[in-house]
């Protein structure tokens, strides 16, 4: 659960505790829910447990950050798959803990995406500047239409971070960025997968990307619904530039 991700956007994942609840539409078919479900882990939901993972697990950002030191490059962590660093339900010691591993490791690039941006001003350490956080986290929200975006993106933007992004998936509703000044660096589009999948056209994904094309946001078109082949028009896969990357060093 921890190491070289299948999540086409991230080099590792890095689960820190396991469980979570749902806290909007978007959460319906959640894939973590269901993998928890499969091999017991927690119970899902607000009276849910929420189980941190192994001493082990922990040192693997770790070692990422040493084997990263002097090449050049810098791995993308993504923190959590299998839950919610915001989560009000998570003891706050362990988040602490979090962040020191984060300030820890200056190598990672660490992406945190949240469905509760209107918790991380309050749960972010004193020290989020100070010690560097906001140089080498990435933070994003999970926005799956219109409504959401519309909730979530004017709060997330208001916390410093390197690169601020938005997850439109799973793209449940149709969703467009606003003209202005005003916009995410990163939006990554995906239809839902699994049993049950809800349809996402293909004019939403086509109808995004030329928003951020206009606006100068960089896209990742991660998947159709149902993993179904993605039209050669919608296909790009763009990153963006942190404060640590220059353009030279780009995939």
């Amino acid at each position: 659960m921890a190491e070289n991700s299948k999540i086409e956007w991230t080099d590792h994942t890095f689960n820190p505790w396991i469980g979570c609840q749902k806290v909007s539409p978007g959460c319906d078919h959640s894939y973590a829910e269901s993998l928890s479900k499969r091999y017991g882990w927690v119970e899902w939901g607000p009276h849910g447990e929420r189980k941190r993972t192994s001493a082990a697990n922990w040192r693997k950002p770790l070692q990422w950050a040493k084997a990263a030191r002097g090449t050049g490059k810098r791995p993308r962590v993504f923190c959590a798959s299998l839950a919610d660093v915001f989560d009000n339900q998570a003891p706050g010691e362990w988040r602490l803990e979090l962040w020191n591993l984060i300030a820890l490791t200056p190598e990672l690039d660490w992406l945190l995406l949240t469905k509760r941006p209107e918790n991380i001003a309050g749960m972010i350490p004193s020290w989020w500047e100070k010690f560097g956080l906001a140089d080498h986290v990435w933070l994003g929200t999970t926005c799956e239409d219109q409504g959401a975006y519309d909730r979530r993106w004017p709060i997330l933007r208001t916390v410093r971070a390197a690169v601020h992004f938005i997850s439109y998936e799973p793209a449940i509703g149709p969703l467009r960025l606003h003209n202005g000044p005003d916009q995410p660096d990163w939006l990554i589009c995906g239809g839902e997968s699994g049993h049950g999948a809800r349809h996402m056209p293909e004019a939403w994904a086509a109808d995004i990307k030329s928003d951020c094309e206009r606006g100068g946001v960089y896209f990742f078109m991660k998947q159709m619904t149902s993993k179904a082949a993605i039209p050669e028009h919608l296909m790009l896969r763009e990153f963006p530039l942190s404060a640590h990357v220059s353009e030279e060093q780009q995939p």
